[in-house]
This record gives structure tokens, sequence and C-alpha cells, in this order.
């Protein structure tokens, strides 16, 4: 994997760069549809590539490891072949899934020993299995095994936390340097920068990641409970430390507004359930500021969901109609809307990136911050 940055914005630290992988290329700032279990949910891979114009989604290895399984995905010959997406994939290490299954898992020092969500049985992800389970799945870009701590976790806990994750990250990619990509095309590890709330501990993380020399970087453990003043404190110090020449990823993160906020911080790569999500249940993104499409005013109204929109659901169906498939519990409002919000968060960071580029992206950013928080 490769990154060129082409530009830096004068008045604020946004970038535009370009990541070439061997499934293809990536242009910066991107937001990543999340396809937790190889499919973004309510969304054909032809409409991702297509009407979304995705350029790299998301699998989960925690997700893919139950489900189907190592076995099938390594007789399809990985997840690119098993899900049919030929573009970049990036795979989460499965840190946040153990994270958030708290009272069925024990952290120690060789792993996570946690009970599966579906039936119940017994697990170990150590960093070193987690990079062969990740080497199966075959992403393009892969994550080390992290903790990610609370929010609210408190300092002792923070710094316990972030020291097991920097010896997990020597593990991983220890094992990752010791074994090689099994599907013939080249795999690149990100580790994590962790550290919670306190600027000390995110300094420390990131100075530790930074001498690793990796083809990329990430951040975790921000939009998880901790007020959002203090994320974007996080993003900004963290970026300060990181080098300038990797692209930077920040984790799970976030709404329209908070994806402008962090690339001004200089963040390259999002994901977030949030547009799916919201989506299935009735909330869509536009230019203007965000619709719950079960309300009665959108009743009668027969106007475009979008005028101008990004996706071709925009200009095909009606706010009526849409709202009509939500009371109906219609399934094709899940897919309607999920399109929707996905290539609304696409045309964003693109938008984004010709603003950068065209050396307007503050002035730009501003207005449009201003818009994307009303409700309509």
């Amino acid at each position: 994997m490769t990154f060129d940055l082409q530009y830096t914005d004068s008045k604020t630290n946004a970038r535009a760069g370009l990541i070439t992988t061997d499934h293809g290329t990536i242009r910066t700032p991107i937001f990543m549809p999340v396809g937790t279990l190889g499919s973004v949910k309510a969304v054909h891979m032809t409409e991702l590539e297509n009407d979304v114009k995705a350029q790299i989604i998301l699998g989960n290895t925690y997700h893919l490891y139950l489900r189907p399984g190592l076995e099938i995905l390594e007789k399809a010959g990985g997840l690119h072949k098993f899900n049919s997406w030929n573009r970049p994939i990036l795979t989460d290490s499965g840190g946040f899934q153990v994270f958030s299954l708290s009272g069925n898992r024990k952290l120690r020092e060789e792993g996570a020993e946690f009970r599966s969500h579906i039936d119940g049985s017994k697990h170990l992800f150590t960093p070193e299995k987690v990079m062969d389970i990740q080497r199966t799945i075959g992403a393009d870009i892969i994550m080390a095994f992290d903790e990610c701590c609370p929010g609210d976790a408190d300092y002792a806990y923070a710094k316990k936390s972030l020291e097991l994750t920097e010896r997990w990250l020597d593990r991983c990619m220890a094992r990752f340097n010791s074994t090689e990509p099994k599907y013939g095309y080249g795999q690149s590890l990100f580790p994590i920068v962790q550290g919670c709330v306190y600027p000390d501990l995110r300094k420390a993380a990131a100075e530790h990641v930074a001498a690793r020399n990796a083809d990329g970087n990430a951040i975790g453990g921000l939009a998880v409970g901790e007020p959002i003043e203090k994320m974007y404190e996080m993003i900004e110090l963290v970026n300060g430390i990181l080098p300038h020449d990797k692209p930077r990823y920040l984790m799970g993160v976030g709404t329209p507004v908070n994806l402008l906020e962090a690339i001004e911080r200089g963040v390259d790569m999002f994901d977030c359930i949030m547009p799916t999500r919201n989506g299935r249940n009735g909330q869509l993104f536009t230019k203007n500021g965000v619709m719950n499409m079960r309300n009665k005013k959108w009743a009668d109204d027969f106007s475009p969901l979008e005028a101008g929109g990004a996706s071709y659901v925009d200009t095909l169906y009606t706010k009526a109609y849409l709202r009509h498939l939500f009371v109906s519990d219609e399934l094709l409002g899940l897919q309607i809307a999920s399109v929707h919000n996905l290539a609304f968060y696409l045309w964003l960071v693109n938008e984004a990136r010709e603003h950068i580029l065209a050396g307007d992206f503050s002035t730009w950013k501003s207005a449009m911050v201003r818009q994307l928080s009303n409700r309509l």
C-alpha cells in the first residue's frame, strides 16, 4: 500500500491524498461503508459501486470469524471473492466488539477470552490469532488487536489498558511480519492509538505508534461516551504527532458534522454504522439537514427526497412514498434510505476533497456545518 499526500489546506490541517492498494486506488478523505458480516446492510454490491460510489468497505474480524467462519472464507479464496467486492476492504480487528461484550469476556496478557453472542461458545483472541484470522479474511488493510477502553474510564484503568494495547501491538507486528498474505496480493497493518481522553496517554500512544513506521495509522477509542469536545481535542493532539506521509483513520466516527470537524483536523479515513443504521430507522441525512421520514409532515409531500441529491433514489422517489414505506414496514424503505445516506456521506467527503484542492475548504466547511445541523 502507498499513500500520496497531494495537498494540505493552508488554513487548516485538512488533507487530500491517494491510497493505492492491489485492489484499487482510494481518494481521501474517504468514508468507508460498514459491511460487518461481509455485506453492507440492505445495499447491493452493484449499488455500492455504481450509486453510492464506495471506494472501500469494511468487514469485521470478530463477526466473520464466528460466521461464516475461517474454513468457508479460505475455501472461497478470501472475503473479496466470497462477497463479490473487487475493490479494497479493511477489517477491524474485533477489539471494539470484544470491548462491547464486557459481560462475556475476560482480558489477560495472553489475549481476550469471550463467549460468542451466537451460541455462547468460548473463544480466545490473541494478537497472533487475530493477525492469522485477518490473513485468512484477506482484507487489504488490517487492524492491530487492541483494547478499546470506555470513554469515561478513570486514568488508572486507561493507562493499564493502553499499556496492554501497546504490548499487544508489538506481538501483532511480529506475527504480521513473520507471515505472508494468502491470496496473492498485499496487506497492510495499521496500529491503533488509544489512551482514552487523557492527553499524556494519547501523546505517548501516538508516539509509540508513529515509531512503528506502519503503512497507516488509526485513532481508536473515541465516540465511545466521551464529550464531543474531548474527541476533537484528542484528534488534534494525536494528528500533531502521527506521520504526515501516512493515512490517518478515525475509527467509528460519526455524524456528517463529526466528519467535517475531523477532516479539518487532519483525518483521512472514516467508518461508521450511522448512515445505514439510522437510515433503517427512517432518518435521512441531506445537504440541508436531517429528516425523520416517519414524521406526518412528509405524508403528502411529493417532492423528491433531495433535490440535486447524490443518489438515483433521490429523484426517483418522493418523501411521501418513502414515509409510506416506513410506516407500512416495507423493506424497500430500508434499502432506499440506506442507499441515500451512504451516497450522501460519500458525496460529503468528496466535496470536502474538492474544496481542499481548491483552497477554500475552511469557508465551505463553516457553511456546510450550519446546514447539516438543521432538523427539517
